[in-house]
């Protein structure tokens, strides 16, 4: 069982005619008939008359403020039908039309779509309530429009029942892309979303971030608003201000908080940006009352009122500022143009609104453009039904065609175009002049796979059934006096930016970004923001960054670090820079200079090696131990000093590895071979028996050298094994690297040095007892020195090398292995090149010899050297010891006593002269 709702109408919308309750055909505005019937809902008026004192009754009122914008959308609605009943696309089915006025009110556009609900050729205007309308064919089979949000919501939560789909040129709230909750509606151009993004973008390459909005209170600016919250906050763009406006013209605060949005802008004088989600009449009052009070912005204009003409033939606009706005993409609408210039030749019976624009024109025929267009929208119905008749009709397309906003035109027919290709495709295999050839949401579903080709491109909805075409870019330009609306740029609503297509007008666009509108002054690249106490995170100081931090860009939220300890910055930077690297380079003067002194060293080794070979029979030379010792320790001398050079230059893992290992086993050679002269300096002069057999142990040159170099190069093995130097990068300097040698491991250092200087002092000891030798022969006494000056230099050294750091680290290395090698090198090798040079009267066999009898001389005390000769073929040596004895009886008896050279006197110890003879013999033969 069905239930029947009628539909009773109490008001009517002529001009020509009483208003009673007399049909249901009074409520269409403008009406044609067809095949199929489209309907459309429009607000050709901007608000609703109440009465006021009159009690509150259900009766719709008459309306006022008519809206040539929206009245011509209804003519380009007229014309796309017209024109595809003309054209083959839908082959002999006509389309019909029923408009009706909202008058922008929801109450008034839901009892217009009540009208579209009945069903077909049914003798009452009523609804059938029913559980399925799966085969209910209402009087409309789809439905242009509305112009609002807020009423298009309404409308399809109505037609939703009946899913008769409704196609709409004009709304743009984010929320009719749900589908759950507006599964019957679409639209031809974009939601909000895009138009949001649009702005912020605008916004944020115009270098603005704080900024003020307006809009309606209506479910359209709300929803505005929210959109453009969050795009704002993701773009690091704040509110500072947000004034919501009446939505309803009539509503008695709406002057008020005009007011008080004029007053809270001009009190904001850091906001220069003002954003206005608002409908045409809205900003009209508050463009009036801006001007009256010299307020100078940049005002960003929703699609609602981006080109509307009404408003930029404001007296005295320019006052305001620059207005720049989005408006949907324009087309070519020369055909429309040309059908309003015939549209007084068309017959006007069926359409209430082109005959209540006769009268307005023949009312204000009298006034200037403007007020002209003033006088129009301030006329209400009441007052047309006063002069009508009084006045001749006067007809005036001019003002129409300077009316037009070609973006809802196109917006507006291609919403008919659309539904017409949906109709085709159904009526392929069906009679479509029979209207219950299909139902609604048959429609519904071919709508969603319409294709249309709009200048040259496929245009079709989406799965929101939005069709995401583009923006056109408005500038409100003044050109000769007055102020023209021109497209500047297109945004591209997929791909998110700007497309210029000149330069000019790219200069133009470009030229808003002289106008700033900030909280805070924009913090440089080098400087970053710090929110100070105030909710907004554009309100901030700006603080510079830190050493090794940067920024690159304006207004950045915080420092980059630079990304690697290759790259330094210093403080208030806007880029990282490359750190210097530093060595010890060849060119450095420092490194010269050392390098000079190696040279020098490697001269004196190669001096003193040809000095020993000319001279290598002398005795100075056979007493240095023989020439194999002497080239021994002198090639030991020149790899200390050619290690040097691996010390310098950019270090490399040779480098590394080579110069500690060479400089320690060739020092720890050198060390060897003069522990061998000392031990057998002291060997020779050694009259103690326990020590000279002691020594006579230790005293094995060749196992010896070997033994403790050997030990060295072992070392040196399991240092570069297991913790091998490697080449490292030194970053304690902020602006530089330094490249150096890292030993690997300080243990294996300090053992190779710890080895060299245990050498060093068994050295020293041997040799500090031979200190009082002869004169001319006392090498243990410059071994002595030379052993000092080395422990001196590397105990100096540790702590110095410890705390310096740089690229002049390794050249403290150098120099305390320049200071010891010169030291043992002068010490044991200057002393003989001065005897062989200058002394070469002591440097003979016999002047040796009697230096030795000299000295033993006076070291036996009881044991006196009567004569020594010298066999030249045998070189061996004879002594006789005579008158030792230091009694007469002692010399009877045949005993004597002896003194061993360096130790005090043996009391009551006798020796025979045999033995002391003999014994002295060995101490000279063993020299």
């Amino acid at each position: 069982m069905a239930f029947v709702i009628f539909l009773i109408p109490c008001f009517v919308m002529g001009i020509d005619i009483a208003f009673s309750c007399q049909n249901a055909d009074d409520f269409v505005g403008a009406s044609s008939p067809g095949d199929i019937i489209i309907g459309g809902l429009f607000a050709v008026h901007s608000e609703m008359l109440h009465p006021e004192g009159d009690p509150i009754k259900p009766v719709i009122q008459n309306c006022a403020g008519f809206e040539i914008q929206v009245f011509l959308q209804t003519l380009a609605m007229i014309h796309a039908i017209e024109t595809i009943n003309n054209s083959t696309l839908l082959s002999g089915v006509t389309l019909g039309y029923e408009i009706y006025d909202t008058c922008a009110e929801v109450t008034k556009a839901m009892a217009s779509a009540l009208r579209f609900l009945p069903k077909v050729n049914s003798s009452e205007d009523a609804v059938e309530l029913k559980c399925n309308y799966s085969d209910y064919i209402p009087r409309v089979k789809a439905v242009t429009g509305a112009t609002y949000s807020e009423v298009s919501m309404a409308v399809s939560r109505l037609l939703a029942l009946q899913l008769i789909p409704q196609v709409s040129p004009a709304s743009s709230a984010e929320i009719l892309s749900d589908k759950i909750r507006f599964p019957s509606f679409f639209r031809t151009i974009p939601s909000d979303f895009h138009q949001t993004r649009a702005m912020t973008r605008l916004i944020c390459e115009s270098g603005w971030n704080w900024i003020g909005v307006i809009a309606t209170d209506d479910d359209n600016g709300r929803f505005a608003l929210e959109s453009f919250g969050v795009q704002a906050m993701a773009n690091n763009v704040c509110i500072a201000f947000k004034e919501m406006l009446p939505a309803y013209l009539s509503d008695s605060t709406f002057h008020t908080k005009v007011d008080h949005a004029i007053e809270k802008i001009v009190k904001e004088t850091r906001v220069n940006v003002i954003v206005v989600f608002m409908r045409q009449f809205h900003v009209l009052k508050l463009f009036k009352k801006a001007i009256e009070r010299n307020v100078n912005k940049i005002w960003i204009a929703s699609d609602n009122w981006s080109g509307a003409v009404k408003i930029s033939t404001i007296p005295n606009i320019r006052q305001l500022g620059t207005v720049v706005g989005f408006g949907f993409k324009s087309g070519d609408v020369s055909s429309f143009q040309e059908f309003l210039r015939n549209l007084h030749q068309k017959p006007m019976e069926n359409n209430k609104f082109l005959r209540e624009y006769i009268v307005l024109s023949s009312v204000c025929a009298h006034l200037e453009y403007h007020d002209f267009q003033k006088c129009i929208a301030s006329q209400s119905q009441d007052n047309l039904l006063e002069n009508d008749g009084s006045k001749p009709q006067i007809w005036r397309d001019d003002f129409l065609n300077a009316n037009v906003e070609p973006g809802f035109i196109r917006s507006t027919i291609l919403a008919v175009y659309a539904i017409a290709h949906a109709i085709k495709g159904l009526c392929k295999d069906r009679d479509c002049k029979d209207p219950s050839a299909f139902t609604p949401w048959e429609l519904l579903e071919e709508l969603k796979k319409v294709v249309i080709i709009d200048d040259g491109k496929e245009v079709k909805f989406d799965s929101n059934g939005d069709m995401n075409i583009s923006y056109d870019v408005l500038l409100w330009k003044e050109v000769d006096g007055h102020m023209e609306i021109t497209t500047v740029a297109e945004y591209d609503a997929e791909k998110g930016g700007f497309i210029f297509e000149d330069e000019e007008k790219k200069k133009d666009f470009l030229a808003l970004k002289k106008v700033q509108s900030t909280c805070s002054q924009h913090c440089r690249p080098g400087q970053v923001k710090k929110v100070t106490e105030s909710p907004h995170t554009c309100c901030y100081e700006c603080i510079y960054c830190p050493e090794n931090h940067f920024s690159n860009k304006t207004d950045m939220d915080y420092c980059y670090r630079c990304n690697n300890k290759t790259y330094w910055a210093p403080t208030n930077s806007s880029t990282c820079y490359r750190k210097t690297i530093y060595f010890l380079a060849w060119t450095d003067w420092f490194a010269v200079f050392l390098l000079l002194l190696s040279a020098f060293g490697v001269v004196l080794v190669l001096s003193i090696c040809v000095i020993f070979t000319k001279n290598v029979d002398t005795p100075v030379v056979k007493a240095s131990g023989g020439l194999t010792v002497c080239y021994i320790i002198l090639f030991s001398h020149f790899l200390i000093f050619l290690s040097t050079v691996f010390f310098i230059d950019v270090p490399t893992e040779f480098k590394c590895k080579t110069r500690q290992a060479l400089f320690g086993i060739s020092f720890t050679l050198c060390i060897s071979c003069i522990l061998i002269k000392s031990l057998k300096i002291l060997l020779a002069f050694s009259f103690d028996p326990k020590l000279q057999n002691f020594l006579k142990c230790m005293y094995k040159p060749i196992p010896t050298v070997v033994t403790c170099t050997g030990i060295q190069v072992i070392i040196c093995t399991f240092w570069l094994i297991f913790r091998t130097p490697f080449v490292s990068q030194n970053f304690s300097i902020p602006k530089a690297i330094i490249l150096e040698c890292n030993e690997g491991s300080i243990v294996a250092f300090g053992i190779m040095l710890g080895y060299i200087a245990a050498l060093a002092f068994i050295c020293f000891i041997f040799a500090f007892k031979g200190r009082k030798l002869p004169e001319n022969y006392n090498e243990a006494k410059f071994i002595t020195f030379g052993m000092l000056i080395y422990f001196i230099a590397w105990i100096v050294f540790i702590p110095v090398y410890a705390t310096t750091f740089g690229k002049y680290l390794p050249a403290v290395e150098i120099i305390v292995v320049l200071i010891s090698n010169y030291g043992i090198l002068c010490c044991t090798f200057l002393p003989k090149c001065y005897i062989i040079i200058y002394k070469q009267e002591t440097n003979t066999k016999s002047a040796f010899l009697k230096m030795v009898y000299t000295y033993s001389s006076k070291s036996a005390g009881s044991v006196a050297v009567s004569q020594v000769s010298l066999d030249s073929k045998s070189s061996s040596f004879r002594a006789t010891i005579t008158d030792s004895c230091k009694t007469e009886n002692d010399s009877v008896n045949g005993n004597c006593h002896f003194q061993v050279p360096g130790q005090p006197l043996i009391k009551g110890k006798v020796l025979p002269k045999n033995a002391a003879r003999t014994m002295v013999r060995k101490r000279v033969s063993s020299i």
